[in-house]
């Protein structure tokens, strides 16, 4: 593993000396001693509800008590209770009839089915297949995919992302008039289509997966929707939800439009004007499953470290990177654990390295801070939006969020991508903490995958909460140009959401070092300076801030 690199070898003109013992503390050596413990094989994958929960809490607890840090629950406890409900999928079927002929689909090889409803037993016997293009109502955009269509008791067909409208002036671009242009909003998220899909009524809700608009292949939805599934334990029972959700493939999806009498590329060029309208395919689908049902408790881990000044210590800067990964799958042969090594144990080590170097200074920060690692985010961000909405601190008077979610396992990069960028004034500090380093912080090279709304942070955005999420970018040292895109790509074909994901022996943890380095100067920042981070003008969350903490107080 290449060398560790100091203060002294970069330039330190802007860091503080009181930050520089706390700053050289964050070892790669350190970051990769935590990332072995909790990506063993003794820990069976760290899923939510099994023994390698016991164990990736037990180690956490045990870590953040030997830095000296405080239980972080008010109650003096270590962690808070995430009560959820497991479901597994039991002999799902999902089939099609086209002119009394009938037709399945296989599973998961061609498409993966759920329901999130919390029933032992669920049935859809007969329902319209309706395509209802990329499935969104946008009021702010003049758009509308259902035109008034009644879909209640249907199937809808969806088509994953924000719609792609050509810009009139630039064929080759996207108009910015509609969402975001090239960059992905939270309409082109496959959570937003299946809260549409019930708001609308809709009985099943299948959207159309495409490698590269989600950035990962069909393996990883296949795979990550036949494990068991978890939703926070509501009241309701998620009656509401759409009864069956799931997933095609292309080739499937072009198989139910062939057997329509339709053509899926031009079905996909109509769904990118604003004057589409739904499309009934005079298709019947059926499905039916049963659901294996438990209940699940959870923990989120938590730490506090009590701010020195007085005025300031009931302010709050949270840290967070999820500890839960994909467990294990006893079906696979071989070996059927999914150690989740760069995501998220890379994460969860970081958040250790950032916590031990503020216990190196010789006073903590004025504000205190919060060391979350959080439960179930693979399981749809369950953890941090149970925070999120029942939280240990007041959102008031929480300043922020730095989330980590998989950390940089190549080298050293020249670059800081910032996701989602251009959301908030932390990225001001980050770009003071990266010319630190000699390195410059660039907006996200990838904002159609939309991974803003894929991580932790979303939920304290989504309460109003400024959160910073970035990684290293792309221009490696000593690497030729192509060199970072080559192993994002890899990881992702080879390695993301599969049992693959284990620490290897030709890592180098030198920039991994780097943005936990930075994380820990953004988050000195926060909590020892003023003003408040504040979202940005046009910020889809600022609105939320502003109803939470008035501006006035926000000094």
């Amino acid at each position: 593993m290449a060398a560790l690199l100091t203060v002294g070898a970069v330039s330190a003109a802007e860091l503080p000396r009181a930050l520089r013992p706390a700053w050289n503390s964050i070892t790669a050596e350190d970051l990769l001693r935590h990332t072995r413990v909790l990506a063993s094989d003794e820990f069976e994958g760290r899923g939510p509800g099994t023994s390698g929960e016991e164990k990736t809490v037990a180690y956490l607890t045990g870590e953040f008590a030997r830095l000296g840090l405080r239980p972080g629950n008010p109650d003096g406890t270590w962690v808070q209770e995430v009560p959820l409900v497991g479901m597994n999928t039991v002999n799902p079927s999902f089939e099609y009839l086209a002119g009394g002929q009938a037709t399945s689909v296989a599973l998961p090889t061609e498409g993966v089915i759920w329901t999130m409803r919390f029933v032992p037993e669920l049935a859809v016997p007969e329902s319209d297949l309706v395509f209802v293009g990329y499935g969104v109502v946008a009021p702010e955009c003049q758009w509308d995919d259902y035109k008034g269509v009644d879909v209640r008791g249907k199937t809808i067909l969806m088509l994953v992302n924000d719609p792609p409208v050509p810009d009139p002036n630039d064929p080759d671009r996207l108009d910015p008039r509609y969402f975001k242009g090239r960059a992905m909003t939270y309409y082109g998220r496959w959570t937003y289509k299946y809260e549409i899909a019930a708001e609308k009524g809709a009985a099943a809700a299948i959207i159309v997966h495409e490698d590269g608009p989600a950035g990962y292949p069909w393996s990883v939805v296949a795979e990550s929707n036949t494990a068991e599934k978890f939703d926070l334990q509501r009241e309701d029972r998620n009656l509401g939800r759409a009864a069956i959700e799931g997933w095609v493939t292309l080739a499937q999806a072009r198989k139910l439009c062939t057997a329509a009498g339709m053509d899926y590329d031009e079905l996909k060029a109509r769904a990118a004007r604003p004057d589409f309208r739904p499309v009934p395919m005079g298709l019947t689908t059926r499905f039916g499953l049963r659901n294996e049902l438990r209940e699940v408790r959870s923990r989120n881990v938590v730490a506090l470290l009590p701010g020195s000044d007085a005025a300031r210590r009931e302010e709050y800067v949270v840290f967070t990177a999820h500890w839960d990964h994909l467990g294990r799958d006893p079906e696979l042969v071989g070996d059927g654990i999914y150690n989740g090594a760069v995501d998220n144990a890379t994460g969860v080590a970081a958040v250790l390295e950032v916590a031990e170097a503020f216990t190196k200074l010789r006073r903590s920060p004025a504000r205190s801070l919060v060391f979350l690692a959080v439960t179930a985010e693979e399981k749809g961000l369950l953890g941090a939006a149970y925070y999120a909405r029942q939280p240990l601190y007041p959102t008031e008077r929480t300043l922020a969020n730095l989330n980590v979610d998989a950390m940089n396992p190549w080298g050293r990069t020249r670059d800081v991508e910032v996701i989602g960028s251009g959301q908030s004034t932390l990225e001001t500090l980050l770009e003071a903490g990266a010319r630190v380093q000699g390195r410059v912080v660039k907006p996200d090279s990838e904002p159609e995958k939309g991974y803003f709304y894929r991580s932790d942070h979303f939920e304290f955005a989504n309460v109003g909460i400024p959160a910073l999420y970035f990684k290293s970018g792309i221009d490696y040292v000593g690497r030729p140009p192509e060199y970072g895109r080559q192993k994002d790509e890899e990881y992702l074909r080879d390695h993301y959401h599969r049992v693959t994901d284990e620490v290897r022996p030709d890592w180098d943890l030198t920039g991994a070092v780097e943005d936990a380095q930075l994380m820990f100067y953004v988050g000195w920042t926060v909590a020892q300076r003023r003003p408040w981070p504040a979202w940005l003008e046009g910020s889809e969350f600022k609105a939320r801030r502003e109803q939470a903490v008035p501006p006035a107080r926000a000094r």
